[in-house]
């Protein structure tokens, strides 16, 4: 995990530059969130302050920007151990990082201060270019273009010139196609069904392809590194995953083409592939769990516990919202009553954390051990409350919204047949305002989570058992 004379590699070290302001956006996607929560109950809360629609935008920007920031700080952290030398064009990393740092910060508060006006080209150049989850104006898309090209010459330098193993060679190849597809956002047309075609693309080709088999390469080197797992073992299910990226990631977008006038047999094949997208890292997660389990007398013990627990959420997380409440929401047959309620919003929570949120917090756990120096990181009483309410509130106000989202359903479109007038007596049923009322709750218990995780990556090497330290100046004598 550390260089050579046991300090961090330079490259390691720009891994916690963005894990820190990862977290930091993590918590600015939960309290906008939350504001969007209390806007559904209360209409006028903040009302010509901070509009929903600005409180949304914020809200699911920060959720994409911080992940991408812990995704490029989780490949600068394994880059240098992997290939066993410094990463290539350290300096530059650092540069492109305050570049996009103060790029991020500029987009942010030209959202908060100019919400209302009119739109016109230069609106998409200066304000935002309108396009769901990756609305940031044009000049800072370019920006982001620059940054991942840097990012990139890194990674593939690095490589070329160190040890290549099997997680470097899938990530390199994950990485090109994560950051090509970017570009295919980047047409404008005024043609809004053309503009929403290459919007459309990136985003679910990111989501449902190229991420899935970069926390597959993530959790893999993960599982190495807190339980010892065999490389062969981990590099055998990478490759499974790239090999089904190809079905459940691309033809399982089938199930969205119901919408667009394609064939009907699309709708089975993009239903089956789909479904089939948490498998790998099922079978990854159990496989390594089973052959640490025959040797756990052995004294191969968990070498972080945190990092391991949150990455069990990742795998379970990754299941239950992208496979179980994918499969229960996509399926066309469904979908045709269900979308534009509150079902994508359900399923959107829980696929999001349980495939993303929990790996990247794995990941940012490994950053603080190495940080650290320690051998081993255990679990404290405020590691347990963050992931105890984060993962139980994320887990709740995705049973809320389902709640809700069944009662809008039914009225909305089984007992009015998806008229107006449906929409606003679907609103104000009882039991779908409760519903909106206890994903209010659970978002509170997330942001108390989210309290004890900051807490606990400040203060948790500080609380750690004197034989972790005792272990970890053995291993530095030696």
């Amino acid at each position: 995990m550390q260089g050579n004379n046991g300090q961090l590699y330079e490259g390691q070290k720009l891994a916690l530059k963005y894990f820190t302001v990862a977290i930091v956006l993590f918590g600015a996607q939960l309290l906008f969130g939350l504001i969007a929560a209390i806007q559904f109950l209360y209409p006028g809360f903040l009302f010509n302050t901070l509009d929903f629609s600005i409180a949304r935008i914020v809200h699911i920007n920060a959720l994409v920007v911080w992940l991408l920031y812990a995704m490029i700080g989780a490949v600068y952290w394994l880059l240098p151990d992997e290939a066993g030398r410094e990463v290539v064009g350290v300096k530059l990393g650092n540069l492109a990082f305050y570049v996009l740092t103060a790029a991020v910060a500029v987009v942010v508060l030209v959202y908060l201060f100019i919400q209302v006006g009119p739109g016109n080209e230069m609106t998409t150049w200066l304000i935002t270019e309108g396009r769901e989850y990756i609305e940031a104006p044009r000049w800072a898309d370019i920006g982001i273009v620059v940054v991942v090209l840097i990012f990139l010459y890194n990674v593939y330098a690095t490589v070329m010139s160190g040890k290549k193993t099997g997680i470097l060679a899938v990530l390199m190849a994950d990485l090109i196609a994560l950051a090509g597809l970017y570009l295919a956002g980047m047409f404008y047309t005024d043609n809004i069904s053309v503009d929403q075609f290459w919007w459309w693309w990136v985003v679910h080709l990111w989501v449902e392809a190229t991420w899935e088999v970069y926390v597959a390469a993530v959790g893999g080197y993960i599982l190495i590194k807190t339980l010892n797992a065999n490389r062969k073992v981990v590099e055998m299910w990478l490759w499974i995953e790239v090999a089904m990226m190809f079905g459940s990631g691309i033809l399982g977008l089938g199930h969205h083409y119901f919408w667009i006038g394609t064939p009907e047999y699309w709708w089975e094949i993009g239903a089956l592939f789909s479904a089939l997208e948490p498998v790998p890292l099922v079978g990854l997660f159990v496989h390594v769990l089973y052959d640490w389990g025959k040797e756990r007398g052995k004294g191969n013990t968990i070498k972080n516990v945190p990092a391991f627990a949150w990455l069990t959420v990742e795998t379970f997380g990754n299941f239950l919202g992208a496979g179980v409440w994918g499969f229960m929401h996509t399926l066309p047959q469904i979908n045709l009553y269900t979308h534009g309620t509150q079902w994508p919003a359900a399923h959107g929570h829980l696929a999001f954390f349980g495939a993303y949120v929990a790996i990247m917090i794995a990941a940012i756990y490994l950053g603080v051990q190495g940080k650290a120096g320690l051998k081993e990181l255990k679990m404290t009483k405020a590691g347990w409350w963050a992931i105890t309410l984060i993962t139980v509130g994320v887990l709740l106000m995705t049973v809320s919204l389902t709640l809700s989202a069944y009662v809008q359903t039914m009225v909305e479109r089984g007992m009015y047949g998806g008229t107006w007038e449906g929409y606003f007596v679907a609103q104000a049923n009882q039991w779908f305002v409760q519903g909106l009322g206890w994903r209010l709750a659970t978002g509170l218990m997330v942001i108390a989570g989210y309290v004890f995780l900051v807490y606990d990556l400040l203060t948790c090497t500080k609380k750690q058992p004197a034989e972790v330290y005792e272990a970890s100046g053995a291993a530095a004598a030696a």
